[in-house]
């Protein structure tokens, strides 16, 4: 390490600023001010020279950190993005988006505050493309052969990029009218500025890679024409069939998933509507569930001028600090406060909807109680009921599998016990040919996850064409890991 010291000398862990809640609820863009290159440094110098650097374990790209937290430190950035880029396609989005299971296993992190990984990610990435650093990667040859990859999510893109760079020809189909999947139309802006995809789309486009957009494949190319024309095919299209809810009441209209509320709201900053046809503006707003997807809902609610928002989860509030059953270096469990909890809104724990009540067929209310878990099973707290108004609920429960009519039911490719699409340890399905990636195989899951599962099919892809793969494949396991 450039400063052996330097997590001895600099103990505290610094992070960029959030923009005070009222000035940021008047625009969409990210949440954090901008944090000094020299601050940067300093955290960066607080990486120690580990013995084993458990940071790689943590991360499932296998991210090269210490050697680019070295280089950061040394003033040696270009050198730096070439470290961070060997490994990971899309640092940009997994700087601003990845929960960070490096910094949970961060040897420092033992007993004292982890590395900022990310964020000398994230400032690294943006520091090279100011500078002009991330230029097309052309291949060397070409291999004459034609792959196709349907959806352009992460795990999508990243398959594409490193097949491109093989000297295929890849063809990336998306059924929605732009590129980028969840990342485009699910990510509120707020969290990652759309930007950010676009230019690396630049990148891609420059290195040959085809986007098709607006091609449902199954419908508007059939599955036997896709294998027809092209001589292999990775499937990439996420896990995009939402969990619901079905209790009485829920056919009343004000009722939507996350994932019809949010790309609305984004596609109202792309400039595609002037106003959201599903808004939060003055209306009462119940999000029911905790997570991830649910806090997008919160600070999308917060943005469009919501009057009150109240945010369910079943599971019980986590505790302040890692929970003993969530050791280093393992993912701590644990209560945080994402941008949208420090904006308003009230978070309730261990709670369960059990009816939507509604007039004239409209919700209004939802009545639900609390629960409490008895032998791995939510009992509900006699006496705990209680009715809440609402005129706009959001289920935000996270997703089920992939959508099976259609695609895969046409390609004949095994499902297993979980819905996902089942694949070998060479991420081939049962149909020859055909790969599977991401979150389709895998199930709901971390962009992060997906970036490596799309490399590492893409090098299985490249072995199944060739013969033989030089490209990276960061999972390597015996049995490909499903969920």
């Amino acid at each position: 390490m450039g400063d052996p010291s330097g997590f001895l000398k600099h103990t505290s862990r610094e992070l960029p600023v959030r923009r005070p809640v009222p000035l940021r609820l008047l625009d969409w863009n990210e949440v954090y001010e901008e944090f000094s290159s020299d601050t940067l440094k300093t955290q960066a110098s607080r990486c120690m020279d580990c013995g084993i650097p458990f940071c790689h374990n943590g991360c499932p790209l296998g991210n090269l950190i210490p050697e680019w937290n070295d280089l950061v430190y040394k003033d040696r950035w270009h050198d730096g993005i070439e470290r961070l880029h060997a490994t990971n396609n899309f640092p940009e989005f997994t700087g601003r988006l990845c929960p960070a299971p490096c910094e949970a296993s961060c040897v420092l992190g033992i007993n004292q505050d982890p590395v900022t990984i990310k964020q000398v990610e994230v400032e690294l990435i943006d520091r090279a493309f100011d500078e002009g650093w991330v230029k097309p990667v052309h291949p060397t040859r070409s291999t004459g052969k034609k792959v196709a990859v349907v959806g352009s999510g992460p795990a999508g893109l990243a398959a594409a990029q490193q097949l491109t760079r093989a000297g295929h020809m890849v063809t990336v189909f998306e059924r929605a009218d732009r590129i980028g999947g969840l990342l485009r139309y699910g990510i509120p802006e707020f969290k990652m500025e759309k930007r950010h995809i676009d230019r690396r789309l630049d990148q891609m486009n420059s290195e040959g890679t085809v986007f098709k957009t607006g091609v449902n494949v199954g419908v508007d190319i059939t599955a036997d024409a896709l294998r027809e024309q092209f001589d292999a095919v990775v499937l990439a299209g996420g896990a995009t069939e939402a969990r619901d809810l079905p209790i009485p009441g829920r056919e009343l209209d004000g009722i939507h998933q996350a994932m019809e509320f949010l790309p609305i709201a984004n596609r109202v900053q792309l400039g595609d509507l002037e106003e959201p046809t599903i808004t939060a503006e003055g209306k009462k707003v119940v999000i029911i569930g905790g997570g991830d997807t649910g806090a997008d809902c919160l600070g999308t609610s917060h943005r469009q001028g919501a009057e009150s928002v109240h945010q369910f989860e079943i599971m019980p509030r986590p505790p302040e600090t890692r929970a003993e059953h969530t050791p280093w270096p393992t993912y701590p469990l644990m209560y945080r406060v994402a941008s949208a909890h420090e904006e308003g809104g009230e978070r309730l724990f261990s709670v369960n909807t059990e009816r939507f009540v509604g007039a004239d067929g409209k919700v209004t209310a939802l009545k639900a109680h609390e629960v409490e878990m008895k032998s791995g099973r939510f009992e509900k707290v006699e006496g705990s009921d209680f009715e809440l108004e609402a005129d706009l609920v959001l289920l935000a429960m996270g997703f089920v599998g992939p959508e099976k009519p259609g695609l895969l039911t046409d390609l004949g490719v095994d499902l297993n016990e979980r819905g996902n699409v089942a694949r070998s340890a060479k991420w081939a399905t049962n149909v020859d040919g055909v790969f599977v990636a991401g979150d389709m195989g895998r199930g709901q899951s971390l962009i992060v996850w997906a970036i490596a599962e799309g490399r590492s099919a893409a090098a299985a892809v490249d072995a199944y064409l060739e013969g033989e793969s030089a490209l990276p494949s960061p999972i390597a396991t015996t049995t490909a890991p499903q969920r």
